[in-house]
């Protein structure tokens, strides 16, 4: 079996995706635009092969490097990066070399757009917030007129909370249509709900072979926005309510063979024409991993290899692993220029074992992440939350 594996460097955990692949004795092609002699040891080590273009961005260099892995080892059977930033170009490789373990083209648009989302959603029976794609100032004082500020504006396909802000009133609106936008933007209801996710790895059959879920009580959003301190933990147990909504997203989505992380508002308040406070509605779907290092999280909470599980999915469609969910993984992102109570040393020193990772985050995360991080595992939510308060306070 030959896999191409696009991007294994960034972030710098997904050589992990390379080695399990290749101790299950898969052939690992990689792409990337980073020099060999400057790749990890380990990276070099998980792959059969490595193909340096100048500019991942230019199509026509990936074309020649899967020209070059062809060649030299016969039909792909895999392309994957599981990095949103290239999933519209994974799937043109895909459909230009026949690779049918994937998204194709064709599917791209469903996939990445949030507005054609909605009915992916609607075939699974969960509701989500009422949109409107932007045109003019009089289309959207319309569509406010019938859902009340404020609303939510960002671009219809679009990466993370890049660009995503919420308008509260006619002089903001005003202000966004006066500026000029490159990209499709999507107008939507707000929603003051509690950001919950489904994590997990679906294999061809879109049977779910590892399921997860973490909450997100400050929104993205609002953390880029206001270059504000985050953090986010996962669940040990996964709600019953959440899990039928996950499962029933996997099976209407393009799910087929990939990682995914489903994102969800459970309201915390009664909302007209959408739900009751606690239900859940649907926010976004991306297919692929988690963002940042989620998926070594996964792996802390659960005593498990979340890698190693995506290697048996793509080798023989199953994975064994213990299901146990022994504790909640917390990370919390501190931000540069802000002041906090406790200093780096107090917080290693208190927390020493029951830290797990603690680093620097790659500045083209940091927006989102935060710039310096500490991940912890704590079997119950009152440790989560004490870490979180001593951490960020």
């Amino acid at each position: 079996m030959n896999f191409v594996y696009v991007s294994p460097t960034f972030p710098k955990n997904f050589y992990n995706f390379c080695e399990r692949l290749k101790q299950r004795g898969v052939t690992v092609l990689a792409i990337g635009d980073t020099p060999y002699h400057e790749l990890s040891d380990e990276l070099k080590r998980s792959v059969d092969d490595y193909y340096q273009v100048y500019s991942m961005e230019d199509y026509n260099e990936m074309v020649k490097a899967m020209g070059y892995f062809i060649f030299h080892y016969g039909h792909i059977d895999w392309l994957e990066s599981n990095n949103e930033y290239w999933l519209e170009q994974d799937a043109r490789l895909r459909t230009d070399f026949n690779i049918t373990t994937g998204i194709y083209t064709r599917h791209i648009q469903n996939t990445k757009c949030k507005s054609k989302m909605k009915k992916f959603y609607r075939r699974a029976g969960i509701k989500t917030a009422r949109y409107h794609l932007t045109s003019t100032l009089e289309k959207g004082l319309e569509f406010i007129e019938k859902v009340g500020y404020p609303v939510v504006v960002k671009p219809d396909n679009g990466v993370g909370a890049a660009a995503t802000y919420k308008i509260s009133n006619e002089e903001e609106l005003r202000a966004f249509y006066n500026e000029e936008h490159i990209t499709q933007y999507i107008m939507e209801e707000f929603v003051n709900g509690l950001i919950i996710s489904y994590d997990g790895i679906a294999n061809l059959n879109k049977e779910i072979l590892f399921e997860t879920s973490h909450v997100f009580p400050n929104p993205i959003m609002d953390v880029v926005n206001d270059a504000s301190s985050m953090y986010y933990y996962s669940l040990r147990e996964l709600p019953d309510d959440l899990k039928a909504a996950g499962r029933a997203c996997v099976k209407s989505f393009y799910t087929a063979g990939r990682c995914f992380h489903m994102e969800f508002f459970r309201l915390l308040e009664d909302k007209k024409g959408l739900g009751k406070k606690g239900d859940i509605i649907g926010l976004e779907v991306n297919l692929r991993t988690p963002g940042g290092y989620t998926p070594d999280m996964m792996n802390y909470a659960n005593n498990i290899d979340v890698y190693s599980i995506y290697a048996d999915m793509v080798t023989k469609g199953y994975s064994d692993y213990n299901h146990d969910r022994p504790y909640h993984c917390v990370y919390c992102g501190r931000r540069d220029g802000l002041t906090y109570k406790h200093s780096h040393e107090d917080v290693v020193n208190k927390y020493q074992f029951d830290m797990v990772m603690c680093e620097r985050m790659p500045d083209i995360l940091s927006g989102a992440m935060g710039n310096f991080t500490y991940t912890a595992r704590f079997e119950n939510m009152e440790q989560v939350n004490e870490f979180v308060d001593y951490v960020l306070g």
